[in-house]
């Protein structure tokens, strides 16, 4: 981008040119991202509860997302009259730099990054942790024992679960023995069995530790203890509404991509197909091998970030108790056992034997997806006779339904 720019203007405005440019396309993604993750959470919940969802507004009901935006942008703004007005309008907009920074320094292809750092991991963990402070600010300003209690529980939460974090970092880092996320993603050129994964059974192990992690993270369910409308009436946003409230929910599914995003470029081959043997942009060229870069970087942050909504709609919320025990005296000891296996794996495996490891591992995955994918694409029986339920409410007639009876 400094390039091109760099051919029409001088300094210092090709810098400010190219950096212009590079945060309108990442907010412009960003908000796209949105836009679909909202359509796309409510699609998954209907079918979990074996509903529609959004059907109505545009094809699909994908215009629900932006009819939803026209809502929240005609309710009333206001601030309670206890509140500290100055933080309580600042704080939305914290939470949201936090989570959009962290896309600066997040490869999307080969050279295709916002702002390339040595540090780009320790950058992003930095950046998006910070995400806690504006939901800190939201409780306290609100005037609201509620809304603080939920951003006490969500500095608790991410303060504890950044430590097996941080360790479920350490372990990719520790095998490609650099910061760069661009140089860890090259390092996985080639098959699936590159990726960092499939190193052994502790780095296989390590990325659904990261994931976990990074779920709560997020504030997702489970781990949703900050919100907690169950609770506490909604959390650190119970005194939020219309534009501001939207904010809050933009960091979020930002946040989802990015740290979704992380995990790929770790553990998952980064924007690597993993079926081709060679870099796509340095063999088709710059424009299409980074269009199919982009495509499949992208396509495995969505996967994860449907993973996300999965769990969500399928695990009941725990206890704030539980929250914490799950971290310290669970993710904690398992993330310290298995960067020290890592460690130890590189020094006493021959490197033949975990050739091998990496091809079983590698191969009872794919064995595992295919099986999972069959199940899931193939339609449910039809068990049910004439005037009947199928499913769990086999053997139940129709007039069973309250719908039925009307």
């Amino acid at each position: 981008m400094l390039e091109f720019w760099s051919g029409y203007l001088d300094k210092p405005w090709n810098v400010l040119a190219a950096a212009g440019t590079a945060a309108a396309l990442l907010f412009g993604f960003v908000g796209l991202s949105a836009f679909l993750a909202i359509w796309a959470e409510r699609k998954v919940s209907g079918r979990i509860q074996d509903r529609l969802g959004p059907s109505r507004v545009g094809p699909f009901g994908l215009l629900q997302s932006l009819a939803d935006a026209i809502k929240l942008l005609a309710k009333e703004d206001h601030a309670p009259a206890g509140a500290d007005r100055f933080l309580f309008r600042l704080a939305p907009y914290l939470a949201f730099c936090a989570s959009f920074t962290g896309f600066l320094a997040l490869p999307f292809g080969y050279g295709l990054v916002g702002w390339e750092l040595s540090v780009a991991v320790f950058f992003m963990l930095a950046v998006l942790s910070s995400e806690v402070f504006g939901v800190v600010l939201a409780g306290y300003a609100s005037g609201s024992k509620w809304s603080l209690f939920g951003g006490v529980r969500e500095a608790a939460q991410v303060v504890s679960y950044e430590v097996p974090r941080s360790l479920c970092v350490v372990i990719p880092i520790c095998l490609a023995g650099t910061l760069d996320l661009h140089q860890i993603a090259r390092q996985q050129t080639g098959g699936f069995w590159e990726w960092n994964i499939f190193h052994d059974p502790f780095t296989y192990l390590a990325f659904f530790v990261f994931f976990i992690t990074a779920t709560a993270s997020c504030k997702r369910a489970p781990f949703d203890l900050a919100e907690a409308e169950s609770e506490l009436v909604a959390g650190f946003h119970t005194e939020y509404s219309g534009f501001r409230w939207s904010i809050f929910f933009l960091a979020e599914y930002g946040s989802m991509f990015a740290v979704s995003g992380l995990a790929a470029h770790l553990y998952l081959g980064g924007w690597h197909s993993g079926l081709l043997p060679w870099e796509p942009a340095e063999t088709w060229g710059p424009l299409w091998g980074n269009l199919l870069n982009v495509g499949v970087f992208v396509a495995k942050c969505w996967l994860l970030v449907l993973v996300m909504m999965w769990l969500r709609w399928t695990l009941p919320r725990l206890r704030i108790d539980q929250v914490m025990e799950t971290c310290l005296f669970y993710l904690l000891p398992i993330s310290c056992v298995l960067m020290a296996g890592v460690c130890l794996w590189q020094l006493a495996v021959p490197a033949e034997w975990g050739r091998w490891v990496r091809y079983l591992l590698a191969g009872l995955t794919a064995l595992g997806l295919l099986t999972l994918l069959i199940s899931v694409l193939r339609p449910l029986p039809q068990n049910a006779r004439r005037g009947e339920l199928p499913g769990a409410w086999k053997g139940q007639p129709l007039s069973a339904l309250p719908l039925g009876r009307s």
